[in-house]
């Protein structure tokens, strides 16, 4: 178990942010950490695999690879899946389940794909052992993850059981709230520095605050969680419980204020109960108040980051929002995924300008999917970083906040 190859899947835009994390966790360099498309590949141990589940906080999962064969056809998938040593994983006592994703199969029903891996695994274990394990689709003990190109067919085990987004500690949350590996992406692509105050003035349910509380706090993001290793057969408790009591030992003071905001005083609550379950709630400085008028939360200047709203949160964004009536006349189902609204060019513009005014040295980073968002705050963004909130194409904007409009310094 001390030549695992692992391939840890993130969203695009953030597997060079994931290499070095895993360089930062693990020590790995060259060949035996690889940049990939929508992840990172690394030769690591099954020490590698448990410490970066409990500490990364940029992958989705942590799948050891079994196998990489060609295939043509569905006959080539069984005889692939057939040739794993699974007896090695897990037990016919135990569930499992198989998921097919595909770029450029030829295959016509990724359904029946999964269906032919998942007789072969069935027909090696009875016979190995005489009898099947049972397959569970909802609450299985095991995962196994496929994955099909055009010619090449690759098996995966999943070590993380539920996927890292989540943390453990999220139970209130919004209508649209944003996943926990996304705000950790930003956290990096940022460059925060963990002794610098951070401010989001639009914290929904409290995730980018949470995440830089933990962060500051030098707690373990899976600190919280149970996670799919524990119930495979080279699982070793000893060797876990080290590796948890040095993240605990790791744990300190924090190095830096973290403040939250929230025009909606309910989603202000939800931001101090996460703060409390995700062990920061003394450190995450919560209040109520409109974006367009709180004033900066500390002397010193920081950095300022958030998912602004849009859709039909941006109409409900204080004095720059529309009235009660439009609001109840709005589709519910539109969500923060619309970045174009009536309000929106008029709540980004008042919201430059109230930074402007009152936050000079701050730094302020913004994410997304509207790219003409420099020029409706008539701000000059000194940097922009592609990055994706699921199938959400966004951008992350910098903007370094000085008094006045930069064409009034021409």
């Amino acid at each position: 178990m001390n030549q695992l190859q692992l391939f840890l899947p993130c969203a695009a835009g953030v597997e060079g942010l994931l290499a070095d994390e895993v360089h930062q966790l693990t020590g790995l360099t060259g060949q035996d950490l690889l940049t990939g498309r929508g992840g990172v590949m690394a030769s690591a141990s099954w020490r590698d695999a448990l410490r970066l589940n409990l500490h990364s906080r940029l992958t989705q999962r942590v799948l050891i690879q079994l196998s990489q064969t060609f295939y043509r056809n569905e006959k080539d998938l069984y005889e692939a899946a057939s040739a794993v040593a699974w007896e090695i994983w897990f037990t016919t006592q135990q569930t499992f389940k198989v998921e097919v994703t595909a770029q450029h199969s030829p295959l016509t029903s990724l359904n029946f794909a999964a269906l032919k891996i998942k007789d072969a695994v069935a027909d090696r274990f009875r016979a190995k052992r005489g009898v099947r394990p049972d397959v569970d689709t909802q609450w299985p003990d095991v995962r196994i993850y496929v994955h099909l190109t055009t010619d090449h067919c690759t098996l995966y085990i999943d070590t993380s059981g539920e996927p890292l987004f989540k943390r453990g500690w999220r139970e209130d949350k919004g209508d649209a709230p944003l996943k926990e590996t996304l705000a950790a992406a930003m956290l990096a692509a940022s460059g925060w520095d963990a002794a610098l105050p951070l401010y989001d003035p639009c914290c929904g349910s409290g995730t980018i605050a949470i995440e830089a509380a933990q962060i500051a706090c030098g707690i373990a993001p899976g600190s919280l969680r149970r996670f799919g290793f524990e119930k495979l057969l080279p699982f070793q408790a000893h060797v876990w419980q080290v590796l948890q009591e040095e993240a605990r030992a790791a744990e300190h003071a924090p190095t830096a204020p973290i403040f939250a905001s929230d025009v909606a005083h309910r989603m202000v609550d939800f931001t101090e109960r996460n703060a409390q379950r995700a062990g920061v709630g003394d450190v995450v400085q919560a209040r109520g108040g409109d974006a367009l008028q709180r004033m900066p939360p500390c002397e010193t200047p920081g950095l300022m980051l958030l998912n602004p709203p849009y859709g039909e949160r941006i109409e409900a964004a204080g004095v720059a929002g529309v009235s009660s009536q439009n609001r109840l006349d709005s589709a519910p189902q539109r969500g923060r995924e619309i970045a174009e609204t009536e309000g929106g060019g008029e709540f980004f513009s008042q919201l430059a300008s109230h930074w402007k005014k009152n936050y000079s040295g701050w730094t302020a980073w913004l994410l997304t999917p509207d790219l003409k968002l420099p020029s409706k705050m008539r701000l000059k963004e000194t940097r922009r970083i592609p990055m994706w909130n699921g199938p959400i194409e966004c951008r992350m904007f910098r903007f370094d906040l000085i008094k006045g409009s930069v064409r009034d310094k021409l």
